[in-house]
């Protein structure tokens, strides 16, 4: 965040500063959870159906926070405004573009149906490792998480990485338009959330805004291996980088091998010249993820060696998603908790097929917002996981069709009905693969078998 005062924020907001002779500057995060505040921090206030975030105040001041952005006074010095949401993100908008003309920031805007948070980090760690650096954190890619990243940035930061998700058309628009992308990438049309979105064209109409809101001279950088992502070209009349594996593009993958892990290494081919690199994430699937974020590190001008060396430092991505761990009994876990749609799915499930074990054990919950077609999509991740696991144990009577989809598969009623079952079924080099969307809660069961 870059110094203002409580009448410099105002100004930019249209809001009023009770007291008004408040002489308060904001040197800290800006923060919506008071227990994260810190020294200098302003506190952004919500009322929601539960709660209201202006009676902790107190409590975010007790953490150093300074004054208040909210739709009332509170005991801190305080922004009012009507609508503190929109205050957040014109605060965010005029933050980035005080820093993009003082000090050349450069914005980074990706999206995608699948893949979006570990391409961020495999992003954010590379161009970290040339200029200080801002990127999401973990998910926190909405309304909220968007412009809360971009308030991260601070007067010496050179790139900013914007994760941005959608949940419906003019979503994607209306984020990109607080803050334009200098680049934006866009990594595939899956079948997350289909169920909200109706079809892919749909899903790849949203997903294309993000090209349509391109800075002048920006950047396109599409993956040439989805046809819908690839067709993104016709929207932007800047430059367009393509990278992928299967088709022809600037930035490829070759001679993609996975070690006894399931780690992948391959050539990263440039119009430069090529590096090799090893990931020391799991799954055939970062590869791609990883030649993605090469794209973009190639366009803004870094060395095809510099960035496989990045690349291949990574060792660790947002939580739950696709992190090793070596549990007691010589029992390998595989937590990919975090979020689940058909395409990351057999993704993950391919990584479990990867890895050496005595026995593979997928552990599957439901995949939500899938639409009409959910159960349809569940029973053929059934088959899927049956073809590559030797047991499935699927938890919930949401994920029901994918008990059906698998034969010879345990169908359990909890989480803890999970661990129980695991806790009598594991033995001696089993590779165990957890994974469903968020709302499952999968994690728990991950949790405790560590």
């Amino acid at each position: 965040m870059i110094p203002l005062s409580l009448v410099e924020i105002a100004s930019v907001v249209g809001g009023e500063v009770v007291p008004a002779d408040a002489a308060v500057t904001v040197t800290g995060p800006v923060v919506i959870d008071g227990r994260e505040a810190g020294p200098g921090s302003l506190f952004v206030a919500f009322v929601g159906e539960r709660s209201d975030g202006h009676e902790h105040a107190a409590q975010a001041a007790a953490q150093g926070a300074v004054a208040v952005l909210g739709s009332r006074p509170t005991e801190l010095p305080t922004v009012v405004v009507a609508d503190p949401q929109r205050a957040l993100q014109q605060l965010a908008a005029y933050v980035v573009g005080s820093l993009r003309g003082e000090g050349g920031l450069t914005v980074v805007g990706l999206t995608g149906s699948q893949g979006k948070t570990s391409t961020k980090d495999l992003l954010g760690a590379v161009l970290g490792t040339t200029a200080p650096t801002v990127a999401t954190r973990g998910s926190y890619n909405n309304e909220l998480g968007m412009p809360l990243t971009a308030l991260r940035s601070e007067p010496g930061t050179r790139y900013l990485v914007l994760e941005i998700g959608a949940r419906g058309k003019g979503h994607i628009a209306e984020l990109a338009a607080l803050v334009p992308p200098d680049v934006a990438l866009v990594l595939n049309v899956g079948h997350a959330h289909i169920g909200e979105f109706g079809s892919r064209e749909a899903i790849a109409a949203a997903k294309g805004e993000l090209v349509e809101s391109l800075a002048e001279g920006g950047v396109a950088v599409l993956n040439a291996d989805d046809h819908r992502v690839a067709a993104m070209a016709s929207l932007t009349t800047g430059e367009v980088v393509t990278f992928g594996r299967d088709q022809p593009a600037d930035v490829r993958i070759e001679q993609l091998e996975l070690d006894r892990l399931g780690r992948p290494s391959f050539v990263l081919l440039t119009p430069q010249g090529s590096a090799p690199v090893q990931l020391q994430l799991v799954g055939a699937h970062q590869a791609l993820n990883a030649a993605a974020a090469a794209a973009v590190a190639w366009s803004l001008g870094l060395a095809p060696a510099e960035i496989a060396a990045a690349l291949s430092e990574v060792s660790t991505l947002s939580q739950w998603r696709m992190e090793l761990r070596e549990l007691a009994g010589d029992v390998t876990l595989l937590n990919d908790s975090y979020n689940a749609n058909p395409d990351s799915m057999r993704a993950a499930l391919d990584a479990l097929a990867s890895l050496e074990g005595s026995r593979r054990i997928a552990v599957l919950g439901e995949m939500k917002e899938l639409g009409p077609g959910s159960d349809a999509q569940h029973h053929a991740i059934g088959e899927y996981a049956a073809a590559r696991a030797d047991h499935v144990l699927v938890v919930g009577e949401a994920a029901a069709a994918l008990h059906r989809g698998a034969p010879g598969s345990v169908l359990v009623a909890d989480n803890a009905a999970a661990v129980d079952w695991l806790r009598e079924t594991l033995r001696e080099g089993d590779v165990v693969l957890v994974k469903a969307s968020r709302g499952a809660r999968l994690d728990e069961v991950a949790d405790a078998l560590e």
